[in-house]
């Protein structure tokens, strides 16, 4: 979409998509940039929590980094040629799949400190921790190559448009949005939800203040996640749906795919918002501890975010003890 003599009709929809994503990089970049200088340069001890953080804050800090490029080519046209077309188009995917790979390992990483303290401490080792993070790396290259064949379009009478996708059947189109969708975000999410569903009940009867909080500030990080990309693979499952119906539901079909395209470029916006929500979130997070030096609150979350696995295993043997022999003496009772 561009404002080309034949998609003037489409100015409020660029304007609206140009402002979000405008305010995304604007947002986003400092916050980001922030984050990961707080990390790397006052934080020496840097648990598995505050690892994954970081690469999180690198992954958005990538995606965000190419806005001034989709803006231009949003409100004009695409300058750059077919090979920038598509290397841009994988790193805004690569890091779409590592962010949420990284948000499920978050959850999954406070579902065994809650729920398998002593079990976590071997996997809270910093090799397992880097191996865990190049796994998750690797996944997201592999996943978002996926769409380098298939993005831009040239024709004789429009030239290169990067916006669009190029795939030659219903059923390619299909199997690259459901492969989107299911892998980036069905189930991931599932699996981010079950976690947090069970850690809330755990918590809701723990004391230990650290990580309520901790828990508080990751499961706000799921949802402003979920939030930001659920239109975004809505638009993808109507689009699949238009597909399977073209033979057997040409109108309707055809209605679907106008809503489709008329959603797709809104959604795809505010799927950029979840790469600068984060850092807003630390920040938030960051004002609940007093701290005479301002720039010293942010690490000081991340260090009260994830206290040594030694510690919660004590804490948590401590809280069940006491849970034990509080029943053995109501038995006795």
């Amino acid at each position: 979409m561009s404002l080309s003599e034949d998609s003037q009709d489409h100015l409020p929809w660029v304007i609206a998509v140009c402002t979000i994503l405008s305010l995304a990089f604007v947002v986003g970049i400092p916050g980001n940039a922030f984050v990961i200088w707080t990390i790397c340069g006052r934080m020496k001890q840097r648990s598995a929590t505050v690892v994954l953080i970081l690469n999180l804050a690198i992954a958005d800090l990538l995606v965000l980094g190419t806005l001034p490029i989709w803006i231009y080519s949003i409100a004009h046209t695409w300058l750059f040629g077919l090979v920038a077309c598509r290397f841009l188009t994988f790193l805004v995917y690569c890091s779409m799949y590592a962010s949420i790979f990284l948000i499920m390992a978050l959850s999954l990483e406070r579902f065994i400190a809650v729920f398998y303290p002593f079990a976590a401490q071997r996997w809270k080792k910093k090799r397992a921790t880097y191996a865990g993070v190049l796994t998750i790396w690797f996944l997201s290259i592999a996943f978002g190559a996926v769409v380098i064949p298939f993005r831009g379009t040239v024709s004789e009478d429009t030239g290169l448009d990067c916006m669009s996708y190029n795939y030659t059947s219903n059923s390619q189109l299909t199997a690259c949005l459901l492969l989107e969708t299911l892998v980036g975000f069905v189930i991931p999410f599932a699996i981010i939800s079950t976690c947090y569903v069970c850690v809330g009940r755990r918590i809701g009867k723990m004391t230990c203040p650290s990580r309520r909080r901790s828990a508080r500030l990751i499961s706000s990080v799921v949802v402003a996640f979920a939030l930001c990309w659920l239109p975004h693979h809505v638009f993808n499952t109507i689009s699949v749906v238009s597909a399977l119906m073209e033979d057997s539901y040409p109108e309707t079909a055809r209605e679907l795919e106008d809503i489709s395209n008329m959603g797709v470029y809104i959604a795809g916006a505010v799927a950029f918002l979840s790469s600068c929500i984060n850092p807003l979130l630390y920040a938030f997070a960051a004002r609940n501890f007093q701290s005479s030096v301002r720039l010293a609150k942010l690490s000081k979350l991340f260090e009260q975010m994830a206290p040594s696995v030694r510690q919660e295993a004590t804490k948590e043997a401590t809280s069940l003890t006491g849970k034990e022999e509080t029943l053995t003496s109501m038995e006795m009772i």
